[in-house]
């Protein structure tokens, strides 16, 4: 492995007001550690009687929505949890080790798939979560099947409901799941992906290059919606430490979103990526591509969190479309979506040659 170069400047850490610990996460090891990590971190850390989170309980919903969001839980992934569900196109198998997330991304599809308050909730029994992963080696459908991207191996998705390496300062769960992956010799891969770029937590660990960090990036001039995260080049600084010391890297470029000057904003973006990336040796660097889609229950939870915003929630110039489980999804018309396709894929081609276009969607 490479020499450990410094890591980049760290962004600002994401301090919790209030940290809530079950009964049953105060039995584990890993789950006291992450209270007194929180404590020395100024937090207040709440240990509860039970096993059960009681809602924060505001008369203004502003108020309500600002405390869970401060909030993090520390909690015990019962079994059902700990069940991995397959996670079409991103990788064979999703399994989590937090579900939530305290920023404040005014497109979040969380909003449409989470229920209640945005509490973050981080589990406790993180031995347990990786001990169930091996039972799932050499299946799946969608590395471990497919022939382009077979040499991948079982791939395992770590951050499909929360974003692990903006509270790995708090945590400490995803340094042990990439020293596990670390320790796994077999044809595997942990993927993630972060909109933070505080690499430090990650440097130096051993990672044995079956481990793909990505970040989730998008043209300059929509990184305002994404208040509370890292600004666009500490994402990409962070990135270009951590591919110097052995790891696989990605941009996840997300939502993709038809703004004024939309093309000279993308172009922008990937310019910026090779100017970060250029001559580090052995660099395994793959590209997805999402649009931005919303649905009516996820556009109603983002205006009452964020009522002021003026992002483009317009369903009438949208496409109207169904899901595989018969819900309605609204998506760019099928003329807006060629020419992102078509300018991005180029971009792409022209600025980052070496990468792999995993998928357009």
């Amino acid at each position: 492995m490479p020499d450990s170069p410094a890591p980049p400047a760290a962004s600002r850490l994401w301090r919790p007001n209030t940290v809530l610990i079950t009964r049953a996460a105060r039995g584990f090891p890993h789950g006291r550690a992450i209270a007194e990590r929180a404590a020395a971190l100024g937090a207040d850390v709440v240990e509860l009687a039970g096993d059960r989170l009681a809602n924060p309980k505001h008369d203004d919903p502003r108020a309500a929505y600002r405390a869970a969001k401060g909030t993090l839980a520390v909690v015990v992934a019962p079994p059902s949890k700990r069940r991995l569900q397959p996670i079409p196109p991103s990788a064979d198998w999703r399994f989590d080790l937090a579900e939530g997330c305290h920023a404040h991304c005014q497109y979040c599809y969380l909003a449409g798939s989470l229920g209640g308050p945005p509490i973050t909730r981080v589990y406790a029994n993180v031995d347990e979560i990786l001990a169930g992963l091996p039972a799932h080696l050499g299946t799946g459908q969608v590395t471990s099947a497919s022939p382009a991207r077979a040499h991948e191996g079982t791939t395992f998705e770590g951050s499909c409901y929360a974003d692990p390496l903006g509270i790995e300062h708090v945590t400490g769960s995803l340094a042990e799941a990439v020293r596990f992956f670390g320790r796994w010799d077999a044809p595997v891969q942990l993927r993630f992906t972060s909109k933070f770029g505080n690499a430090a937590p990650l440097i130096g660990l051993p990672h044995g290059r079956r481990v793909r960090v990505r970040m989730s990036v998008n043209a300059p001039a929509l990184i305002r919606y994404e208040g509370g995260t890292s600004p666009l080049q500490a994402r990409l600084d962070a990135l270009g430490a951590l591919a110097r010391v052995g790891y696989r890297i990605g941009l996840t470029v997300a939502p993709i979103q038809a703004f004024p000057d939309w093309p000279v904003g993308y172009d922008d973006l990937f310019a910026r990526t090779a100017a970060v990336l250029a001559d580090i040796p052995d660099l395994d660097l793959t590209v997805e591509l999402i649009t931005h889609r919303f649905t009516p229950a996820s556009k109603t939870v983002l205006r009452d969190w964020y009522p002021g915003s003026d992002l483009d929630l317009d369903e009438q110039a949208r496409s109207r479309k169904l899901t595989k489980f018969g819900s309605t999804k609204f998506v760019y018309p099928a003329e807006t979506m060629r020419q992102l396709r078509t300018s991005l894929t180029g971009l792409v081609e022209r600025h980052l040659p070496m990468a792999r276009l995993l998928y357009w969607t």
